[in-house]
């Protein structure tokens, strides 16, 4: 029996060529060429930062992590932006807290803030941001079940770095890092998760219906 190919095993959402508009294209589009577009490029990203630097004033400190609003922000700015605008403006925050503004938890900033225990889970918000933003102009964004799948991988994509960098912080053995970077925050990013699942594919329908 002929074994079926690669292709036919991944959905054709993932296969394709990226397409469909992001939800920003649709309540902000896109100028062709010019000034327009630089213009609706730095406004869409200096929006961002301000709402990541809010959201990751939103905590609750838990031993050298901190829980936060930031990874729901980055989530929805990864679907709703695309993978160049969301990943342009997840490094525009990162970037601009390192040169010294107070954008990251607790107002802090600086390059001690990104080289400390929580410097991987900076890293992973780029790459999760990246994840999204592709899987959006492949319409997954339109699909709560898809966009359930798709977050869910974003989040192992937060962890995955976060928690590697802080192991190395730390020291010591894995359960260690695990009981401080991971088990206190799985109900809080399980209910982020089931927000940004929420948010997208409902905020579709309702630019629809008008």
């Amino acid at each position: 029996m002929a074994r079926p190919s690669i292709a036919k095993l991944v959905p054709s959402t993932v296969t394709s060529a990226p397409s469909a508009p992001t939800l920003v294209d649709a309540v902000v589009p896109r100028a062709r060429e010019g000034r327009g577009a630089l213009l609706r490029a730095a406004a869409l990203v200096a929006l961002g930062v301000a709402a990541l630097a809010l959201l990751a004033q939103v905590r609750v400190q838990v031993g050298p992590v901190p829980f936060t609003g930031q990874t729901l922000g980055v989530l929805l700015l990864g679907a709703a932006y695309g993978a160049r605008l969301g990943v342009g403006t997840v490094l525009a925050y990162t970037l601009l807290g390192a040169a010294g503004l107070p954008l990251f938890a607790g107002g802090q900033g600086g390059i001690g803030y990104l080289l400390g225990p929580t410097g991987g889970y900076l890293l992973g918000f780029v790459l999760a941001s990246a994840l999204l933003g592709t899987l959006a102009r492949r319409g997954w964004d339109r699909s709560y079940r898809r966009m359930a799948v798709a977050m869910v991988v974003a989040n192992l994509v937060i962890y995955l770095p976060g928690l590697l960098w802080l192991h190395r912080a730390l020291g010591g053995a894995w359960e260690g890092t695990l009981a401080v970077g991971l088990t206190p925050f799985l109900v809080g990013d399980a209910l982020k998760w089931a927000v940004a699942v929420a948010a997208l594919p409902s905020a579709w329908r309702l630019l629809g219906r008008r």
